[in-house]
């Protein structure tokens, strides 16, 4: 693990106050849901009433705060005013159920609590919960347009100061906690990953520089903010330069692309099934791209056809790489990339290293699939109070990432998929990945997810869970396989699906349909 700089500079912790001094005027923030612009100016007055707040609450030195909200400008408040103060923002997933919350909570044990109205009643079932070992203030959020005094809850409002003049920064180092970012929790409760100021700021580098960010960028923040996505894709990089971010409530495919026109978006960046739902959108012909200088796919595999209809409207579209525990933004795109290279994420930014390893840790050569293993100071520091889960991640200088990857003779990284997701069937290795690439060519697929079941001959043989046409049958499918695919690799069994179940911001669970079709 990197150790950035345990010394406290002023400067640590003064983004707002920092950025406002460099382009008060500039709009920061966008919230697309009420219509308010925010200048930079705004924003570090806003962050320095919150921080009066955070302080008058006896949130002090390195307190959590954890959040339950929707993405919203309180938020953004909220990111800067812990940077003043020396505090961590821990924002959680409202999607969780009650009894997770709790465990989760109990793990932060945060000193303030901050929940959106709509989950209210989320939040007094976390608080009447008998497992609950946590003790804090709540303050409520309303929701636009909301009765503020009909929350269960003290309203945020009430508590929030008047006075907004520059408030004294507390000392920070690059090594200490800003964010705690939740793992995806796809098996068992989420993790919480410690992000120091060093880990965000390296970050930013990386993004800023591998990518190509200006000032005068704007995007919509489709990723929610409690994912890792919501703040270090493209929110705090565009932040460091001055651009804009716009966010709300609830995005849709059809509000993402009026926004790209409406805003002049230059960058986007999107898990695929969004991309594929603004590109399958009755608006999408008549949508005006041509502000965007590029998008990202990220969160996992972006198909051929989604790429195509993307770049058929001349955006440069290519695939990105990250993970809440390094990064998000790992690899980029070099100057002129070839097509042919379209399904890999790239090449390591300026300041990673990447490299695919055997079993025993053992770099493997090109062309060889391994685990996929990275280093850089944006790492995250360690699994908060998790020794053995961090000596597991972090452990040796390299954070395993858990993902199965291969690298050509140029260097660029392909995902084979997740290590846990590959199989054996009659003695060869088969990687989920690259038999749904395939498998979502067929015009009658949508969205496809293979997973193993047993097989009395061959030990395990794959399983295709697709959303799509329910017409399709396995023998039609076999039969657009051949050629396509070895025949231990082609699934012999099919399933279909309305609607694939999501975790995290639009991703696919493969847990939960493994869960449901994995077994026979």
């Amino acid at each position: 693990m990197f150790s950035h700089d345990e010394t406290p500079y002023d400067w640590v912790g003064a983004w707002s106050e920092k950025r406002a001094s460099l382009s008060p005027e500039s709009v920061g923030l966008v919230d697309a849901t009420t219509g308010e612009r925010f200048t930079y100016a705004e924003l570090d007055r806003r962050a320095n009433r919150t921080a009066r707040l955070l302080r008058n609450r006896g949130v002090t030195g390195s307190d959590r705060v954890a959040v339950l909200s929707r993405n919203r400008p309180e938020l953004v408040d909220l990111f800067f005013a812990t940077a003043k103060t020396g505090g961590v923002l821990a924002p959680l997933s409202h999607r969780l159920a009650a009894g997770e919350l709790v465990e989760m909570l109990n793990d932060v044990d945060p000193a303030l609590l901050v929940v959106e109205d709509p989950f209210d009643g989320l939040a007094a079932d976390v608080l009447a919960h008998d497992a609950r070992e946590f003790d804090c203030s709540v303050l409520s959020l309303p929701a636009d347009g909301s009765n503020a005094d009909a929350s269960a809850f003290e309203p945020w409002a009430d508590a929030l100061p008047e006075d907004d003049s520059p408030v004294e920064t507390a000392d920070v180092s690059m090594d200490d906690p800003h964010l705690f970012l939740h793992t995806g929790g796809s098996t068992g409760v989420p993790k919480e990953t410690v992000v120091t100021h060093g880990s965000i700021l390296w970050n930013s580098f990386n993004t800023i520089t591998a990518w190509g960010l200006r000032p005068e960028d704007a995007t919509p923040m489709v990723f929610p903010m409690f994912h890792t996505g919501g703040w270090n894709v493209l929110t705090v990089p565009l932040f460091h330069l001055g651009a804009t971010v716009v966010l709300a409530r609830e995005f849709e495919p059809g509000e993402v692309l009026h926004l790209v026109e409406d805003e002049g978006a230059t960058v986007l960046v999107a898990v695929p099934a969004v991309l594929r739902m603004m590109a399958n959108h009755d608006d999408w012909a008549d949508t005006d791209l041509s502000t965007l200088r590029f998008a990202k796919s990220g969160g996992g595999p972006c198909r051929e056809s989604v790429m195509e209809a993307w770049w058929s409207r001349d955006v440069d579209l290519s695939q990105g790489y990250g993970l809440t525990e390094c990064g998000p933004n790992n690899f980029t795109m070099p100057d002129g990339w070839p097509r042919e290279k379209a399904d890999s994420v790239g090449v390591p930014a300026m300041h990673v290293d990447a490299r695919v390893v055997d079993d025993a840790g053992e770099e493997l050569p090109a062309g060889e699939i391994g685990e996929l293993e990275l280093s850089s100071p944006h790492a995250a520091d360690r699994y908060w109070r998790n020794e053995e889960e961090t000596e597991a991640t972090f452990g040796g200088g390299w954070v395993s990432t858990g993902d199965l990857a291969r690298r050509d003779d140029e260097g660029y990284v392909y995902i084979e998929g997740r290590k846990k997701n590959m199989y054996v069937s009659g003695g060869e290795n088969v990687y989920p990945a690259a038999v749904e690439d395939r498998i979502a060519d067929h015009p009658e697929v949508e969205e496809v997810v293979v997973v193993p079941v047993p097989d009395d001959q061959w030990g395990q043989v794959g399983k295709a869970v697709v959303q799509g046409d329910e017409s399709l049958t396995l023998e039609e499918l076999t039969g657009f396989l051949d050629g396509k695919l070895a025949r231990f690799k082609r699934p012999r069994h099919l399933a279909f699906v309305e609607e694939m179940p999501t975790s995290g911001p639009s991703k696919i669970d493969r847990q939960a349909v493994n869960d449901e079709f994995g077994e026979e």
